[in-house]
């Protein structure tokens, strides 16, 4: 079957300002930004054949920004837009939407970028009201998703709002709202949605006291738990974990520069301090925190956390080089150097955190550069084996080949993708009557900018070096990306 044949439906074309020939690196070559949305209800498979038995949503955020910024771009400062793919007997049709936040329909209507991005001066902002932004910086809710409720929830990396997606038309429903009301600090990427017990966890954290809070609301979106953890300052925690009875918090050196917050200058340092790690019941509150002292890293993700016997087993990406200064990155990359995988010196980690002994040990898991693991779904707060992970091309934020690591063994099993293509964060797709934790498909998108096309790659959870099961054809070139999640159609609204 050929494109042509599909059904590719152009749905929907924003307002974009951006300059023909954009020469920026990270809005040209494989991050080059699109405007278009389409609608494809049969994709093209171009290799092999989709799993009759591959049943589920496999959807991917993406910064993608559609005006110049005020005065300097970062990655991160683009707008969110989601693509996403629906496997179902044997076919897959896939859709792409701007996620509609009020800052971007603020700039539609205002033709040009209202609020300063990452790397910009707060007081470039032309507009900081309202929950269109946290302080200066646009809520893009282009980080992070998951799948709750049958919906699909947007998030942004600075706290923001969680915006509501319609899991099969990817249309806007608008910000999440739990009886009317919604913290004022919002809430941060990297929710967590327990598949055994339908919760979703969340937290927060700001500039004022208490500085950090954590949250749950049960499977019909009630909101059930809301209770502050106290900090002894304003922290910039990424990620979160959960196990079957305890909720994972940190406290971190790398984090504002609280002199010069006081000033309104947000910068940020590594400072000499333990990394700290918060151990708290599902239910707890401030009085059940138990914190643990960990060797200075700082972690953007962690991979899973379990329990085991009187231990808290946390997993996840250790930063040798949280301020990267490297002579290696030249001064028209200075502002990048939080994204590259070898900048960073990202490894897989393990701490072991003793609740009646109050000890902390650590075990480094790797000695190559990866980031951005994921498990089976189905292991969320059990204890896992497996973790698929994304490669990096040296000085770069782009992910050039997926390794499987084996927890247990330490034997990797690595798919390198060809010169010039980039995946995603992979979706795992467990198998509907697969016992084992790794009978699973691996789901991804690439971006292949010297041929300029897209692809979706379908590969088996215990051989991915064996490369794809099959290839599907996207109707556009997509801009890389990072965070995916994967849904079983059972976690889908009818």
């Amino acid at each position: 079957m050929t494109l042509s044949e599909t059904t590719a439906i152009e749905t929907g074309h924003l307002r974009r300002t951006l300059p023909d020939g954009d020469e920026h690196p990270y809005r040209s070559g494989a991050w080059r930004p699109q405007a278009t949305e389409w609608r494809v209800d049969q994709v093209e498979v171009v290799e092999g054949a989709i799993p009759e038995d591959l049943d589920g949503l496999y959807a991917r955020n993406t910064e993608n920004p559609l005006h110049a910024p005020i005065s300097a771009y970062h990655p991160f400062d683009g707008d969110g837009m989601v693509h996403a793919i629906r496997f179902r007997g044997g076919t897959a049709s896939y859709r792409n939407r701007f996620v509609r936040t009020e800052g971007l329909l603020a700039e539609q209507e205002a033709g040009e970028s209202l609020w300063a991005g990452l790397a910009e001066r707060p007081d470039t902002a032309k507009r900081t009201d309202g929950r269109t932004a946290r302080g200066a910086m646009k809520d893009a809710s282009s980080t992070d998703l998951v799948v709750h409720g049958g919906e699909i929830l947007t998030s942004f990396w600075q706290c923001g709002e969680l915006y509501r997606l319609d899991a099969d038309t990817l249309e806007t429903v608008g910000p999440t709202r739990w009886d009317g009301w919604f913290p004022d600090e919002g809430v941060s990427a990297h929710t967590k949605v327990d598949e055994a017990t339908g919760e979703l966890f969340f937290f927060n954290y700001g500039t004022e006291w208490p500085y950090l809070h954590f949250g749950c609301t049960d499977r019909a979106g009630r909101l059930v738990h809301y209770t502050p953890v106290p900090l002894p300052g304003p922290r910039l925690p990424h990620d979160m974990a959960i196990t079957e009875n305890f909720v994972v918090l940190n406290d971190l050196p790398m984090h504002w520069d609280e002199d010069l917050l006081l000033r309104g200058v947000h910068a940020v340092r590594m400072h000499d301090q333990p990394t700290r790690l918060a151990v708290v019941p599902r239910r707890g509150t401030e009085e059940d925190v138990q914190w643990f002292e960990a060797d200075p890293t700082y972690v953007l993700h962690w991979t899973n956390a379990y329990e085991d016997g009187d231990e808290v087993v946390l997993e996840g990406f250790h930063q040798g080089s949280p301020s990267p200064r490297k002579p290696e990155i030249g001064d028209d990359m200075w502002m990048f150097r939080y994204l590259a995988l070898d900048w960073m010196e990202t490894r897989l980690h393990r701490w072991r955190l003793n609740r009646r002994t109050g000890a902390c040990t650590e075990e480094r898991m790797r000695d190559d550069f990866t980031e951005f693991g994921i498990i089976n779904g189905r292991r969320t707060g059990r204890k896992h084996r497996y973790v698929w992970a994304a490669q990096g091309k040296p000085g770069w934020f782009l992910f050039d080949g997926i390794v499987r690591h084996d927890t247990e063994t330490g034997a990797d099993d690595v798919l390198r993708l060809p010169d010039g293509v980039y995946g995603s964060e992979v979706g795992v797709a467990p198998k509907p009557h697969g016992t084992a934790e790794d009978d699973a498909y691996i789901v991804t998108f690439t971006t292949d900018a010297e041929h300029d096309r897209s692809e979706c790659l379908i590969l088996d959870g215990r051989r991915i070096s064996d490369g794809p099961i099959a290839r599907l054809r996207l109707p556009e070139r997509i801009s890389s990306g990072t965070h995916a999640v994967w849904a079983p159609g059972s976690a889908l609204a009818p």
